[in-house]
């Protein structure tokens, strides 16, 4: 049926032509409009829960709010792993769904359960969905900068101005604020003043409220015009709230502004930006909807704030911090250079074989075309262009152009030996269809080699899946074009002199160099067979050099430096420390910028403590760097300058770090996860494996979360005293919310902006214990004040700072960080160390997580995916071959595939890992190719030789055989070499290359290029000889049917 095909198609070069150029407009279409992202999105479906309960102590949040909240959530459908964050004053609930849910239906399936599970909350607390975006979703931040506004000014210019802004731009989900103070008016009473007025705060705050509103009053009509009518009430300013009226007795009011004073101050921060080590900034973070195309996004949001920045008061200017098109752009950049060169180096191998420009010109033709239809097939599947992505091409090309070099090779020596007269086209066609079915088979292998990647889950199968697709599409690309537009390019560019093989110096050294290596195959057939597994056994020494590791870091071109402090740190020392380490990291010549913040930004996708930092470093080109600095060493650098007591530091990168998060919550390489019921003994345990895990050799550093570190003041009141002089529970409380909590009572609207307007005690009575207890009153249902102290106890006390559950269970987290020591050998000695010297109790339990976690999944995928993805290639060639032998002669060349590709990963120092499991599953196809397409040529050769004896009327003896075999391996070995260089050649510019992507990309070419060429050496002697052993042993039985 392929030979119909290819004769039909030469035939009608035409119609073939047509739909190639339609292929073409297809493709350029398609390039056009693929959406561009650095790497693919391998954040979880997850759909956030934040919950505000402004004032409350994390633990009161965790009973109240997260508790119930989040094990309502445990029963949603799909639902992988629920996580719960309670912070002072929010909680955060974190459903992260399985694979394949769609984000709309998970956020649908959550509202439902949340209808129910918010009945269950205190009165007033109204629990309310995070935005529609990807756990990736941050691709752009920026700051104020300001010489004449304050922090607060520029503070108020994000919130009422810029952001809604950048909330315009398409494919914006949030844009969240951090940094500067948000204004409120404080309304700062007297406590002496309100006891001799006999006032309450209640009356205060009623009041307040009820002297804050605009109505309506239908309308009038005066002399043919109407009316609305406004009834004009809201609070300005602070004037007005001055002279709110509390009371009037006698036509004598008293005024708000007699008891207390008014004032504008700073709201409560739980979030810091720094910018460059030169001072506080405002900051806003642009967040990614889901499904968008993050290049667009970062384009529209840029354009809204090109439009919004001349608008801008008092010299106010928009810096950039962090800008992920650059990322996008490099890695872009990086593989279509890539691509570029490999389709160059490959066109330079088929001229420098062929002899013959325009018949290597071909397979130059050939290889943009099938590179065309495999974009047309992504954009139909709405599959992004990204590294991954393009990287599947790459990796493909040299193996694209296969079936076309050895189809035009073998038309050429055709054409050498035709008889004077014989028809050119004749003799090409019948070329192309005598290896046609063959190599058309051996793409089959190769595209169908690759299918199991697709079975690969969540992080790892996110990443790949794009990968496998692209080389999929590429490949079967590559076998339609083999058998429709190659045989019809030959038609037309195989013209003039062709120059014979034995005149090409490149092919007349190749045989030179064979022929005496297969002369001395055939005289010792077993001791080479023997030669082989020894070499294969011998590769048991770098297989154990080589460690594991889930994937190489992709070098982002920007730095995420995550200090952890000691719990219970101000805002104003975690301002100050932060200041401190950017003037620091800005002091290096490499760093371009620096931008950090402490704490959270107002968004429900960062549920951060104060304690924890988050410093972007944005660094300048490797070329501007010092004389002999990388990346490793720079960290090192930084590391070493940012040592502080107290100060755990980690490094990462963003979009690595957002992912990380997500995925296991855990931000470093390697994480602990302790369970049980007490998170002070939970600190405990964690505290003692941290000081284990310190001792392991690789250790860079090791944190376990001081979760009970926060100070707190504890005021307890005595219900026995409170009972005396009449007073409920809920009074009292009230008055600590109110007095000393700031609480809320209404906000002010001024044109566009919006501030509140709290209540509370004067600085000097809240200062210390002793003064709460002294000047902080409770008016009693009589009237009288009643100092707090006499009804309640005031202590100093220990607590959580932040309470973390997963999976409805208390847990807590040590970070490690690792440094020049693989993933899997790093985690197999410290759950030993930790197993043998920390003791647990009953009730609690130790999991291992961070990318460990990732890369223990992916093994056990792996060991299902390499035995499904031999079976389909022993399928594929037994369907080839039609017979048992053959296909396992192929089969035993595979393993020798290994050889090359472990000894280049250990002599480069790489380790084992996903992406080299997949350049290990890419080379077991292409492996079977160079099988297959040596065992065509010795076939050939053996029907050759055996007609030739039967037209002389003798027996086939064993010297035909060694004749046929030293014709089919040495003879053809220009073609044989032609495919595995230009699958070499085309994986080589991989190999060099420097940019972003770079590290993933390597780590799937270097199996390939040193299975290649082991697999080639191997294959060009073990075959034959393996070959010899099984047609002599035939012929030594007088099988003579089976010779044929």
């Amino acid at each position: 049926m392929i030979a119909g095909i290819i004769g039909w198609s030469a035939r009608n070069s035409v119609l073939v032509l047509i739909g190639t150029l339609f292929a073409i407009v297809a493709g350029i279409y398609s390039i056009a409009r693929i959406p561009l992202d650095a790497i693919p999105d391998l954040s979880d479906t997850q759909v956030i829960i934040v919950t505000d309960y402004p004032g409350q102590a994390p633990q009161v949040v965790e009973d109240q709010v997260t508790f119930p909240l989040a094990t309502a959530m445990l029963n949603v459908p799909r639902a992988r792993v629920v996580r719960g964050f309670s912070f002072f004053g929010v909680s955060f609930v974190y459903v992260v769904f399985e694979d394949g849910a769609d984000l709309y239906w998970a956020r649908s399936r959550v509202l439902e359960y949340l209808s129910a599970a918010a009945e269950r909350l205190p009165d007033g607390v109204t629990p309310s969905l995070g935005p529609d975006a990807t756990g990736v979703g941050w691709v752009y931040q920026y700051a104020l900068k300001s010489s004449e506004l304050n922090l607060a000014e520029l503070r108020s210019l994000q919130d009422w101005q810029v952001r809604f802004a950048v909330s315009r731009a398409e494919g914006v989900a949030e844009v969240a604020t951090v940094g500067g103070f948000v204004r409120q008016y404080a309304v700062i009473v007297d406590p002496l003043l309100l006891k001799s007025t006999g006032l309450t705060l209640s009356d205060i705050a009623g009041a307040v409220r009820t002297s804050n509103m605009d109505v309506g009053g239908r309308t009038i009509e005066l002399a043919e015009t109407e009316f609305m009518i406004r009834g004009r009430g809201y609070l300005a300013g602070i004037e007005d709230i001055e002279k709110i009226v509390l009371r009037a007795e006698g036509g004598t009011p008293l005024l708000l502004r007699d008891v207390a004073r008014v004032e504008l101050a700073p709201d409560e921060r739980r979030g810091v930006a720094e910018m460059g080590g030169e001072g506080e900034a405002v900051s806003g973070i642009a967040l990614q909807r889901h499904g968008a195309n993050a290049l667009d996004v970062i384009e529209n949001v840029k354009r809204e704030l090109a439009a919004v920045a001349p608008s801008l008061p008092g010299n106010t200017e928009i810096v950039e911090v962090y800008d992920r098109s650059a990322l996008i752009g490099r890695a872009i950049n990086t593989l279509v250079r890539t691509l570029v060169e490999e389709s160059v180096v490959v066109a330079l191998v088929c001229f420098m074989f062929l002899w013959h420009a325009r018949s290597a010109l071909v397979a130059i033709v050939t290889l943009p075309v099938g590179i065309l239809m495999a974009l047309a097939a992504t954009h139909v599947l709405s599959i992004p262009s990204n590294i991954m992505s393009l990287g599947g091409i790459a990796i493909a090309i040299g193996a694209m152009v296969d079936a076309a070099i050895v189809m035009i090779e073998n038309a050429h020596k055709r054409l050498e030996h035709a008889p004077p007269g014989a028809s050119r086209t004749a003799v090409v066609i019948e070329a192309a269809q005598e290896v046609g079915p063959a190599l058309f088979f051996s793409l089959l292998i190769i595209t169908v080699s690759f299918l199991p990647i697709f079975t690969l889950e969540a992080q790892e199968g996110r990443l790949f899946k794009p990968l496998a697709a692209t080389k999929t599409f590429a490949m079967a690309a590559a076998a339609l074009l083999s058998i429709t537009l190659v045989p019809v390019l030959m038609t037309i560019f195989i013209r003039g002199r062709i120059v014979p093989e034995d005149q090409n110096p490149l092919n007349k050294a190749l045989i030179w160099l064979y022929r005496p290596v297969i002369g001395l195959v055939l005289r010792a057939r077993g001791v080479t067979i023997l030669a082989a597994f020894i070499v294969l056994a011998v590769t048991a020494v770098p297989l154990s050099r080589i460690g594991s590791e889930f994937m190489p870091n992709l070098n982002e071109g920007t730095l995420l430096y995550m200090p952890t402090t000691l719990p219970g740190l101000s805002v104003t020392k975690a301002a100050e420390l932060l200041q401190t380490q950017n003037r620091i990291i800005a002091g290096f010549p490499e760093v371009a910028s620096v931008w950090g913040k402490a704490g959270r930004a107002d968004s429900a996708t960062d549920p951060a403590p104060m304690e924890m930092f988050e410093t972007i470093i944005n660094l300048k080109p490797e070329s501007d760097w010092r004389q002999g600095m990388n990346l490793d060493k720079l960290i090192a650098e930084m590391d070493t300058a940012l040592q502080f007591p107290g100060v755990s530091n980690a490094w990462t990168m963003p979009i690595k770090a957002r992912i990380d998060m997500l995925s296991t919550g855990i931000r470093t390489p390697v994480g602990v996860k302790i369970f049980g019921p007490d998170l002070v003994e939970l600190e405990r345990i964690a505290r003692e494996i941290e000081t284990v895990l310190r001792a392991v050799p690789g250790t860079s550093s090791a944190y376990a979360e001081r979760v009970n570190g926060g100070y707190f003041l504890d005021i307890r009141p005595d219900r026995d005293r409170i009972a005396r002089h009449g007073l409920s529970m809920e009074t009292v409380q009230e008055t600590i919310a109110m007095a000393l909590g700031a609480k809320a009572l209404t906000t002010t609207v001024e044109g566009r902006e919006r501030y509140d307007v709290v209540l509370r005690y004067p600085q000097a009575s809240r200062a210390d214990p002793d003064a709460l207890a002294r000047e902080v009153f409770v008016t009693t249902p009589a009237g009288a004040a009643i100092p707090l102290g006499e009804i309640a106890d005031i202590a100093r006390a220990r607590g959580p700072t932040m309470v973390r559950t997963e999976s409805g269970q208390p847990v807590v987290y040590v970070f490690v960080d690792i440094r020049d020591r693989d993933l899997g050998g790093y985690v197999g000695e410290a759950r030993r160390v930790v197993a043998g010297e920390v003791a647990l109790p009953p009730g609690y339990t130790v999991a291992w997580s961070g990318q460990f976690e990732y890369l223990a999944r992916a093994q056990q995928r792996l060991s299902v995916v390499i035995p499904v993805t031999l079976l389909v290639i022993f399928l594929l060639l037994y369907l080839n071959f039609k017979g048992l032998t053959e296909t396992f002669i192929v089969m035993l060349s595979l393993p020798f595939a290994l050889v090359g590709g472990l000894w280049l990963m250990a002599a480069l120092d790489f380790n084992m890992s996903v992406a080299a499991a997949v350049g290990f599953i890419a080379l077991a196809g292409v492996a079977a190719e160079t099988g297959v397409v040596m065992l065509l040529y010795l076939d050939q050769a053996l029907r050759d030789a055996k007609a030739l004896v039967l037209a002389k009327g003798r027996a086939f003896t064993r010297a035909d055989l060694n004749g046929a075999i030293m014709e089919g391996a040495v003879g053809r070995v220009r073609p044989k070499m032609m495919t595995v260089i230009t699958i070499m050649a085309g994986l080589l510019p991989i190999l060099w290359a420097t940019g972003t992507g770079a590290e993933v990309m390597q780590r799937i070419a270097v199996p390939m290029i040193g299975g290649m060429v082991s697999s080639t050496i191997l294959t060009l002697v073990v075959i034959p000889a393996i070959y010899a052993i099984v047609h002599g042993m035939r012929l030594s039985r007088g099988d003579a049917s089976t010779v044929d």
